[in-house]
């Protein structure tokens, strides 16, 4: 029997995403013009802000792009902004899509260099302490240079086959026609009791290098997509982006050490599982195994990597080409120089960033709808209000809630750009500055001009108040980065990093739901949100 139309249509709407999720998206659809046409721009625009919030809460039913990407379209059909708008705000922010595009596949063929990495600290270090100390170190670390996706889905490639290959083996024997990893069934008792120690393991260690991950991509320019986006608007280049957010970051950086430490030390919120010492032995021997196979072409291709980031290090700290330009040389270099010349081959270095990467200019043209229609202005005139470091506690409070529900990409572009808007509003009122104030914004935030020589150029007077706004200005813009940052790591919604996880093929394998990694992250929520907050106040 052929089905109605209709329900074809439902079914085919949004694939696989439940249907109350399909019908809620239809419903703001419906209702978006009718608000704007009863009720004005103002209102239609706060609801269109809360749908597209609701579609990055609702991540694991269904990708933002599509869902978003609709009300988008919408939002400037209906007149909440132009085509225009969305654009100029797509190019004002065009380094970050440089960065999401070429650094991301750039350090998809550093893999094996990473991989080889993590691989040795698993087999080779007893303590468990000292593995977490050093998964989490390493996550921070790589992500201060790297991309935090990718040094991800690195640990989670080496996690997922070391239990690939040890539930085969204890599996041998077994029916394997059914062969499952997510089951245990067919094992023994004590092989059970065993991988479920080890899948433990595995859990801690997953939520050790993605929480630093999010420790070391705060710190840098290119650690978070909104760290470039944030450093942009400030004409900040890698180094001073750095010392910029260091009383921050520093001090929260030993506090999630200091964290990671003490959960196992307690085993608190699900912390404190080890590796059976048979796992162990057997995991060394495989990878031993694996490093012969590879020979001395393999051995190669890790010293190449390993020079190669290197150059990548050297690069960004001295700010030698835009960072989007440093991930295509990144491309070149590694490719060239390991072999990789089918295009085939280039392909699925890019898989990975470009669905974000076309997310993310959805969020601009959120973006472009929150500065057509001045929604943000009352709540930043409110917050602005305040006075010394209440403002810059309210900001970090303020981007910190935000980003936990929903995206730290999009809270950090929306709070940046509204708060320079506002800015610039106050050098316009400063006399005798002898231009605008977008033009003076702009000279003061201009990477190739040095901001002294800018304000040297000024009426004493005048000099005097533009040095104390930009100074305000450069402590909102780090209690911005380090809000939208440090306590989104409360939820899968808020990192990027922990959302890749959750929905990867590992993470049922390991038994990681939304609710268990949302405890596992508690206690660092609890701390380096707590400790990013005195920082604020006592260091900026």
């Amino acid at each position: 029997m052929t089905q109605p139309m209709s329900k074809v249509f439902m079914n085919t709407f949004l694939g696989n995403a439940p249907m109350w999720y399909k019908l809620c998206i239809i419903s703001f659809l419906i209702l978006n013009p009718i608000l704007m046409v009863t009720v004005g721009p103002f209102v239609a625009g706060w609801a269109l802000i809360g749908e597209f919030i609701f579609t990055l809460t609702m991540a694991l039913k269904c990708y933002p792009l599509p869902a978003g990407g609709l009300l988008a379209i919408e939002a400037i059909i209906i007149g909440l902004t132009t085509p225009e708008t969305v654009y100029h705000e797509a190019h004002n922010n065009f380094e970050v899509i440089l960065l999401l595009i070429f650094m991301v596949a750039g350090i998809h063929f550093m893999k094996d260099f990473l991989q080889f990495t993590f691989t040795r600290i698993l087999v080779n270090v007893r303590s468990k302490k000292i593995i977490s100390l050093l998964f989490c170190f390493a996550g921070a670390f790589l992500s201060a240079f790297l991309d935090a996706l990718t040094v991800t889905a690195v640990i989670m490639a080496v996690a997922y086959g070391f239990y690939s290959v040890y539930h085969k083996y204890i599996s041998t024997g077994a029916d394997l026609g059914s062969h499952s990893l997510d089951s245990d069934l067919h094992l023994k008792e004590q092989n059970r009791e065993e991988l479920k120690q080890f899948r433990g393991f595995l859990r801690n260690l997953m939520m050790h290098g993605a929480v630093g991950t999010a420790l070391g991509g705060v710190c840098t320019l290119v650690g978070e997509p909104q760290n470039l986006l944030i450093g942009n608007e400030m004409g900040w280049h890698f180094m001073p982006f750095a010392m910029k957010v260091a009383p921050v970051t520093l001090p929260v950086f030993i506090i999630g050490m200091l964290t990671c430490l003490l959960t196992e030390q307690f085993k608190i919120c699900g912390y404190g599982y080890t590796m059976p010492g048979n796992i162990r032995s057997f995991l060394f021997e495989e990878a031993m195994r694996n490093e012969e196979k590879q020979g001395q072409a393999g051995k190669l291709r890790i010293m190449i990597q390993a020079v190669i980031g290197i150059w990548l290090i050297l690069a960004l700290a001295f700010h030698l080409a835009a960072v989007g330009i440093v991930g295509l040389s990144i491309i070149i270099l590694l490719t060239a120089f390991t072999g990789i010349i089918e295009e085939s081959r280039f392909g699925p270095a890019f898989e990975e960033a470009l669905p974000f990467t076309a997310l993310l200019v959805v969020f601009f043209a959120v973006v472009a709808v929150i500065h057509s229609q001045e929604l943000f202005k009352p709540i930043i005139e409110f917050v602005l209000s305040m006075q010394g470091q209440a403002q810059l506690m309210a900001y970090y409070v303020a981007n910190g809630l935000l980003s936990a529900i929903s995206d730290n990409v999009f809270v950090a572009t929306v709070y940046i750009s509204e708060t320079k808007l506002h800015f610039v509003h106050v050098l316009d009122a400063i006399p005798n500055i002898g231009m605008t104030g977008q033009a003076l914004m702009d000279k003061l935030t201009d990477s190739h001009l040095v901001r002294a020589d800018v304000i040297a150029a000024l009426p004493q007077e005048a000099a005097v108040q533009v040095k104390a706004v930009m100074h305000q200005f450069d402590k909102l813009a780090v209690a911005i980065n380090t809000g939208t940052n440090i306590p989104s790591v409360a939820t899968p919604n808020g990192q990027a990093a922990f959302l890749f996880l959750l929905t990867s093929a590992l993470a049922p394998v390991i038994r990681l739901s939304y609710g268990r990694m949302v405890m596992l992250a508690l206690p660092y929520t609890i701390t380096m949100s707590i400790g990013g907050l005195l920082a604020v106040d006592w260091f900026l």
